[in-house]
């Protein structure tokens, strides 16, 4: 890994807000880099994982224009782990409503995980607003994708940790884990709550690194960020991403024919199986993919991170 690049220096954002979306949500956002520079979007993965510092130093603070937010219940936003009005097609509004609320007309949206979902959701919706996209770790909601790291995938891997997120649901309700634990993280109890969204988490930050992380998975043990991140998860998984069809995303890319386009894959990544990426890339002709041979899903993974960086410096103005 000797000689791969690094993030962008530390950066304090030169604006920050709070933008109400509906009667009971408001937005925390922050701009950062040139405020007369390129415009980007930057949403965060999960749902329910919000924003941190160093997501704003995948972009060359010179020449871009960083827009990041806490998307609704997540970090900053309120209400937090928030589950009302909290949909798919919520969020794709939210961004529409951030960007006419910044008077940007169009920008590049860069997003991976949860935020390749959303990223896909937003740009097929609104074509014209959309000048490029950065994706990384590609899960459209497809029924294999959710078996895969629930059911029968992960688990051949990582039988232990898996052992651990299925030891927290009764042998009888195991049949299904995703409404099991929904139950628990929406139940009245906050020592349920807790407990279920610690198991949650732990399990995720378990597996998305090719090499263990103890920071990350530090990160997910952390109560001030284990709550909201497994209800809002959860709760899009348990109503498939709140979706028409379960092919949704895929059937609707020939709306972004001719948009340039990075996908950034980690060759392990077993949370999304490089099939994710590559079967979104054959159906967008003129994408660009990119799988990172000695990385799994994380985009703090250094070559990830390379790659990442590489892609939002292709897109620089000239």
């Amino acid at each position: 890994m000797t000689g791969l690049r690094s993030l962008y220096p530390e950066i304090e954002p030169f604006d920050r807000g709070k933008l109400p979306v509906s009667p009971q949500h408001e937005l925390y956002y922050e701009q950062c880099g040139n405020p007369n520079g390129k415009p980007v979007v930057f949403l965060h993965g999960g749902p329910g994982g919000g924003i941190e510092p160093r997501h704003r130093r995948f972009f060359d603070p010179g020449v871009y224009r960083i827009v990041l937010f806490d998307q609704r219940g997540c970090g900053r936003s309120t209400p937090y782990a928030s589950l009302e009005d909290n949909t798919t097609a919520h969020l794709v509004e939210d961004i529409e409503t951030l960007r006419k609320h910044l008077g940007i007309d169009t920008w590049q949206v860069f997003g991976g995980s949860w935020g390749s979902t959303l990223a896909l959701a937003y740009a097929q919706q609104h074509r014209e607003r959309v000048t490029e996209m950065v994706l990384r770790g590609i899960f459209t909601f497809a029924p294999d994708e959710m078996r895969w790291f629930y059911i029968d995938g992960t688990r051949v891997l990582f039988p232990d940790a898996y052992q651990d997120f299925v030891e927290a649901i009764p042998q009888a309700e195991r049949g299904d884990l995703i409404g099991a634990y929904h139950r628990r993280l929406t139940s009245v109890d906050p020592n349920v709550r807790r407990a279920a969204a610690r198991a949650w988490s732990m399990w995720e930050c378990r597996v998305a690194t090719l090499e263990p992380d103890d920071g990350l998975v530090a990160h997910c043990d952390d109560a001030g960020f284990t709550l909201a991140f497994a209800r809002i998860e959860c709760h899009y998984f348990v109503n498939e991403g709140f979706f028409d069809s379960p092919t949704a995303l895929l059937d609707g890319m020939p709306a972004l024919a001719g948009v340039p386009a990075v996908i950034v894959h980690g060759r392990y990544d077993v949370i999304c199986p490089p099939r994710n990426a590559w079967r979104l890339h054959q159906a967008w002709p003129g994408s660009t993919l990119r799988f990172v041979e000695d990385a799994g899903h994380s985009a703090n993974e250094p070559g990830i991170t390379a790659a990442l960086l590489d892609a939002t410096d292709s897109f620089r103005p000239r």
